[in-house]
């Protein structure tokens, strides 16, 4: 338990803002989009509050992507993973930790710069309250795709570039269950959001670290 915990904190020095001085990339992307995008449309209210919903899912998307390249390729390279094996730890709960560890370093901070990008975007506090619920179902399911790319691709010269292709087909699922909850009037596009989540947290960890030691071999 006590090295578990000691992988957790070492992923997230890399990953989160601070530690490997590109961590904040993913908050500050997403805050760009939020403030570029009522330039793009002009000033119409209505239009901002009617479409911003969709701009801030999308924004989340793209800035889960960012972080990609750490998640595996450097590790691998280095031989972090072999020692990690050889100290007892599996791929599969090396790869469940990165993705716990991945998921801490975005996923908070983009539901809290959700607050004044909905701010930007004129949203109503029903919508901000969707969208914010629908990040939380939806971002471990972005994460959980995002690591599992990673994986697949660390080994692949041009992987992160490649890595970040794969990612967003992958992830138009829980896009549009996500983004589809700004539109119902009941919760099941968040049930479903959360339940995609779900299934793939679940998966990941075996996906990803089969791929470790595919890439091993």
């Amino acid at each position: 338990m006590t090295a578990i915990f000691a992988l957790l904190r070492r992923d997230l020095g890399l990953l989160l803002p601070g530690g490997s001085g590109r961590g904040v990339l993913p908050l500050l992307f997403f805050l760009a989009v939020a403030m570029l995008y009522p330039f793009a449309v002009g000033p119409d209210a209505q239009m901002l509050a009617r479409t911003g919903g969709g701009v801030i899912w999308i924004a989340a998307l793209l800035a889960a992507i960012l972080p990609l390249e750490k998640l595996v390729a450097g590790d691998l390279e280095a031989g972090v993973l072999d020692q990690l094996y050889l100290r007892g730890i599996s791929e599969e709960l090396a790869m469940a930790i990165r993705l716990l560890a991945h998921w801490l370093a975005f996923a908070p901070l983009l539901l809290l710069a959700t607050l004044p990008a909905a701010a930007l975007l004129n949203l109503s506090p029903d919508t901000i309250r969707t969208v914010v619920l629908g990040l939380l179902a939806g971002t471990p399911g972005l994460a959980a795709v995002g690591l599992t790319v990673a994986a697949l691709t660390a080994s692949m010269r041009g992987g992160a570039a490649l890595a970040g292709l794969m990612v967003i087909p992958l992830a138009v699922p829980i896009l549009i269950f996500g983004a589809g909850t700004l539109s119902r009037p009941d919760s099941s596009g968040l049930l479903l959001t959360a339940a995609i989540s779900l299934v793939l947290v679940a998966v990941t960890p075996f996906a990803a670290g089969a791929a470790v030691r595919a890439s091993r071999d």
